[in-house]
């Protein structure tokens, strides 16, 4: 495993981190939780991912108390991330599909919320804490940042920033976030099939000095290998939402860098090109796919050891999006325009 450092910090990740929703949600084919520690731990005593993704809303906590089961005594060793801004706290039960909660951005709710993370982690400090799906208003909150420099000061948090969603788009937020004092890092959508809006943010986060962290580089299984076109998937499966044309599409765009030799399984596998597309950008630190199971966690940390993407390979995937197949897999944007912001609790 490679690491690489947040420009302006300490913080030392894995290139490949571990996204800790595929196994403490039911929307990514992992619903044992023994089953998520066991793999929670294999990623860091195997193969030497320290970096570990999560938030508060991921099982309403278990995201968070799986972390402290399968790597409270090695602590100080891994580099833990988490995330604030849904309200699990006034608004009691299990989430129901894959709908927004109200968010509660309060001062007071903030604070709330980094102490229950502390306990349910089972830490004193956590290193990365970042708004959850925050819209513009919440981005340029004075008060949000007052408070977050605060809980700093105390030692609460070590650095923060924000995690861009909850689906792909949200470019005038990332930009805003991305030149906001403060931050250290966003978290954003990126893949060789949906490179808009990260296009545009690469050169801005090297200009700010702030890093980036990838998720979904595999675009849903479209591009680990996975995507059966014939297979139907339950209404509560992450997959469920993505257009049957797009995937599609997405599929002959994956024939086409097939064709061109940029992954044969010997010296790297499709999944493993994924993830190296969003790493060959400097401004990236580390990418989050989603580990399901040994294999997936073997295939997908390896990403950072086998043969890594020359300039050219690099170009050839860049020439085939520019001359064309963005067209093909265009789908809708969100931003603060046309997605409406959900609704805040009183405080």
């Amino acid at each position: 495993m490679k690491y690489r450092t947040l420009p302006g910090t300490d913080l030392s990740v894995s290139e490949v981190g571990f996204g800790v929703w595929s196994v403490a949600t039911k929307w990514w084919g992992v619903s044992d939780v023994e089953m998520g520690k066991r793999l929670l731990r294999s990623s860091y005593d195997e193969y030497g991912v320290t970096f570990f993704d999560t938030g508060d809303v991921y099982g309403n906590g278990l995201g968070e108390t799986i972390l402290k089961d399968a790597l409270g005594d090695i602590r100080d060793k891994v580099v833990i991330a988490t995330k604030f801004g849904y309200d699990i706290y006034n608004i009691p039960g299990e989430r129901k599909g894959h709908s927004e909660l109200p968010q509660n951005w309060s001062k007071e709710n903030i604070r709330y919320a980094c102490e229950q993370s502390l306990k349910r982690l089972g830490t004193d400090y956590i290193d990365f804490y970042q708004l959850h799906n925050p819209r513009m208003e919440s981005v340029l909150s004075d008060e949000i940042h007052e408070t977050l420099e605060r809980l700093k000061e105390e030692g609460k948090i070590r650095h923060y920033g924000a995690a861009m969603g909850p689906d792909i788009g949200w470019e005038d937020e990332s930009i805003a976030a991305l030149k906001r004092s403060g931050y250290a890092a966003i978290q954003i959508i990126n893949n060789i099939v949906e490179q808009d809006p990260a296009r545009n943010l690469f050169p801005i986060a090297e200009q700010e000095k702030r890093a980036l962290i990838v998720r979904v580089p595999h675009a849903s299984g479209l591009l680990d290998g996975s995507y059966d076109p014939d297979k139907h998937f339950d209404k509560s499966d992450h997959r469920s939402h993505r257009p049957t044309a797009w995937m599609q599409a997405g599929v002959e765009v994956v024939q086409e860098m097939k064709q061109k030799g940029l992954f044969d399984g010997k010296d790297r596998t499709i999944g493993q090109l994924a993830i190296q597309f969003s790493l060959f950008r400097p401004s990236v630190v580390s990418v989050l796919p989603n580990i399901t199971s040994d294999a997936t966690l073997k295939e997908f940390a390896l990403a950072s050891e086998v043969a890594p993407l020359t300039k050219e390979q690099f170009e050839m995937i860049d020439a085939l999006w520019v001359n064309g197949y963005n067209e093909r897999l265009k789908q809708h944007m969100s931003n603060t325009q046309t997605k409406p912001t959900p609704i805040l609790h009183e405080a």
